[in-house]
């Protein structure tokens, strides 16, 4: 299975490459062979009929948002039915970690730390708190990140913007995340740890000394943790 977080970073690089693409038509039928499609699957999976896709390829017309999405869609459905062979291998192209991530998003109308506690069912446990508001957020798995992340990795738990919550999962105590965060070289708006019963007193004195608001949630599983911020999500936009 792959994660929601590595199927929207590869849809975004591929409707990318159609917009910005001066053959449209080309890029769209380079696409579709690249997930080894015919016509025919990926309208089918569109629910259109193959000379529509014909059209398109032939830059008869032009594709809008909707048809880009519905067009990405196929083709994640497509690979999904064959084990996601070609989403894996875009994965390591571009560089994504499949351990450590587990859900990203990168939002356009900004969410609040309020918003976010609500969500998490959180308890703020630094002494800093502001009211800023954050446009994403990133659900990280704290022993992936351990194992498979490299310093230079970091960029990708921030996303498209600093200004984003990071949400650390399978946390003993806070302490390996914050220090983590004390040394890299850009700090997120506030950070969410899941799993500690009680956080280190060290993790708190460095949340202050950065400050940024750090947050306990008491929500009971991973799962519910996701589907709770899907929906803040949501109701922002």
């Amino acid at each position: 299975m792959v994660n929601e977080y590595v199927r929207e970073v590869i849809a975004r690089r591929i409707a990318g490459d159609i917009v910005m693409s001066d053959n449209c038509g080309a890029a769209l039928k380079r696409w579709r062979e690249t997930f080894k499609a015919t016509q025919v699957e990926v309208a089918r999976a569109m629910g259109i009929t193959p000379s529509v896709i014909v059209d398109y390829e032939k830059n008869r017309r032009l594709p809008g948002v909707r048809f880009l999405r519905r067009f990405v869609d196929a083709l994640f459905h497509i690979d999904s039915e064959r084990g996601w062979p070609v989403t894996r291998q875009l994965a390591k192209m571009f560089n994504l970690n499949l351990g450590a991530i587990i859900d990203a998003r990168d939002l356009s109308t900004p969410l609040t730390i309020d918003d976010l506690i609500t969500a998490v069912e959180g308890v703020v446990v630094s002494s800093h708190i502001s009211r800023t508001e954050f446009y994403g957020y990133t659900v990280i798995d704290s022993i992936g990140a351990i194992v498979t992340l490299s310093g230079d990795q970091f960029w990708q738990l921030m996303g498209l913007t600093s200004n984003r919550a990071l949400i650390f999962t399978k946390v003993t105590t806070g302490r390996s995340p914050m220090i983590a965060i004390r040394v890299a070289p850009i700090k997120p708006a506030v950070v969410v740890l899941h799993g500690p019963k009680k956080v280190d007193p060290m993790a708190i004195r460095l949340a202050d000394k950065e400050g940024i608001p750090l947050i306990l949630s008491l929500k009971q599983d991973i799962s519910e943790l996701v589907a709770a911020l899907r929906g803040i999500k949501a109701s922002a936009l």
